[in-house]
């Protein structure tokens, strides 16, 4: 099993930042991805971010490209979600997810076998 736990979750103005951690603990090996989701109110679940533990490659939702910047530290077993001009739209739960499959798949939140607890991200105008 792997836990996972978020933080670095606020309350911001539009345009400002915000860094989300992701600790994660246990069979840490055993991840293949690490990814970053978000759900507002009454919304979907939406892919944000993903990245490769071996290599690094990194992946974007369109909404957030450009803005937004995931990287990992693997000796601290913690990835990073780094928000920038940030946008009342913005504003929801982010959750960290870890993916144990090596599969193609990195932007559907099915893929995911690990979950955090979420946390708060509030934009205002």
């Amino acid at each position: 099993q792997v836990q996972l736990v978020e933080s670095g979750g606020g309350s911001v103005q539009a345009g400002g930042s915000l860094r989300l951690s992701c600790a994660a603990s246990g069979r840490t090996l055993s991840v293949y991805t690490m990814g970053w989701f978000r759900q507002a109110p009454e919304k979907e679940r939406e892919f944000v971010a993903a990245i490769r533990w071996s290599g690094g490659s990194t992946y974007y939702g369109d909404s957030v490209k450009g803005r937004f910047t995931i990287s990992r530290d693997n000796a601290k077993n913690t990835v990073y979600l780094q928000m920038n001009s940030l946008k009342p739209e913005d504003t929801a739960v982010y959750y960290c997810a870890g993916d144990r499959n090596p599969g193609i798949i990195y932007n559907r939140a099915y893929a995911y076998d690990y979950w955090g607890q979420g946390t708060q991200v509030t934009v205002s105008s």
